[in-house]
This record gives structure tokens, sequence and C-alpha cells, in this order.
């Protein structure tokens, strides 16, 4: 989305807010012995306080108010009473919603209790990576550049990426233009970020994996070759200096 006008910036921060507050308090709120269905419920009580609608179930009639995904799962699983969390699971949490005609976007990863499969240091990398990719953000960067960054950093860390999940525009719908701001570079892609512009900016970082495959539910994803991935995404506003990231409050990096 392009900001032409205060109200609009004033739009996106608002709805910004509610999805990383909410993100930020399902984390929080995640205990051993709880379904993924009871923690999609809470979130789906909190975007329902400030009067927003799940961005996945508005667009696609997504099972559930938000993405949790746990240990081998990649993306978008599916809430269920079925899944209980349990000590030392890697969750992914993604949560975007609409409010009054504004879309936004947010996700971490994180382990739940003590880290007793040793998944922090894949959570750690996908954070600072994304911290990194962010902060090299302006308005005429090329989007492959960025992509260049992520995996380079990834490689760096002794990890890879998720080739075939991205970040994208966002704003006056959930996935807008540039649909693909993707974790690796595509050379013959021109693209450059354009400022005052809204995007969700995302990380894939995988131990094993290079390719997301989907499961017979229809909407879980996994890696081509197991393991285990992390993704961390903040909603930014693009200038000319550093970006103003508009979920911040999620507090994902502390």
């Amino acid at each position: 989305m392009s900001i032409t006008k205060e109200s609009e910036l004033e739009g996106m921060k608002k709805i910004s807010e509610v999805v990383a507050t909410t993100l930020k308090m399902m984390r929080a709120y995640a205990k051993a012995g709880m379904s993924t269905k009871e923690l999609d419920n809470y979130g789906g009580a909190i975007l329902k306080s400030y009067g927003a609608k799940s961005a996945p179930y508005e667009t696609y009639k997504f099972p559930g108010y938000s993405c949790i995904s746990i240990n081998q799962e990649a993306a978008h699983g599916i809430p269920s009473e079925k899944k209980i969390l349990k000590e030392g699971d890697l969750i992914n949490i993604d949560v975007s919603a609409e409010l009054n005609g504004f879309w936004s976007d947010n996700g971490g990863s994180f382990v739940l209790g003590k880290d007793i499969h040793n998944h922090q240091p894949l959570v750690d990398a996908s954070k600072e990576i994304l911290k990194k990719a962010i902060q090299n953000i302006k308005g005429g960067v090329l989007i492959s550049e960025i992509g260049f960054l992520i995996e380079t950093e990834a490689k760096k860390s002794g990890y890879k990426v998720i080739k075939n999940l991205a970040g994208h525009g966002v704003g006056r719908s959930l996935h807008e233009k540039p649909e693909n701001i993707l974790n690796y570079r595509v050379k013959t892609n021109r693209e450059r970020f354009k400022k005052n512009t809204t995007v969700a900016i995302e990380t894939f970082i995988s131990t094993h994996s290079t390719i997301a495959v989907g499961l017979k539910d229809g909407w879980t994803l996994v890696g081509n070759k197991g393991g285990f991935v992390t993704q961390h995404e903040h909603t930014i506003l693009i200038t000319d200096n550093a970006p103003v990231i508009l979920t911040a409050a999620n507090e994902i990096w502390n």
C-alpha cells in the first residue's frame, strides 16, 4: 500500500498495533498442556475486543483466527484441539488482521519453556536476520538484494532458507504488490522498494529444507527435506532512511 495521507498512516499504525499486541499476548499465554485451538481462541478474542477481523479467515476462509505451526510444521498450521503444546516445542504464531479497511501482518517463532531440543539457535538466527534485513531496506533498494542478504546470513549461521515462501506488500488487503519479497536473490528481479509503502518482511530460516510443501489438510506446510523452520515478520513503512516498524509492539526482538 502506498501511504498518501496522515489518515492512512494512522489506520496502518492502529491495525499494526492490534496484530502486534495479539501476537505478544498469545506468546505469553502459551503453556504446556494447552491445545493450539485454545491458544487460537484466546488470540481471536483479543482481535475481537479491538473490533479487528482475522485476515486468513476473511481472505481465505482459513480454519482459525491465526496460523499456529508446531515443530516440523513450517507455516499455516491449523489450530486444533488435538494438538497439545509440550515443553520445548518450537512454535510459530502468525497473526494478521483487518480493521477499518487496513490490514497488517506479523509473526514469530519461539521455544516453549526450556529449550530441551536446542531450537533456540535457529530462532535467534531468524530474528537477527530479519533485523539486519529491515535495517537495510529503504526507498530505491532492490528487493532481490534483501533476498541475497537473508540467504547469505542464513548460510553464515549454518542454515538454509525456504525459497517458496515470501514477504509481501500489505495495507488495503493481506497480500499486495510487491508479492514476492523472497529469502534469496532472483537476479532477474529488478523491482525496488518504494518510499511511503507498507510491506510485510518475513524470514523463513531452515535446518534442512529449501521448499515448503503442503499436507493433505490443504493448509499446513512442511519442509521438503524435513527438519525445522523458523519465521519472524514485521510490517514496516519504507522511508528514505530507516523503516518505521509498525508492528514493534510484538516485541519479537526482546
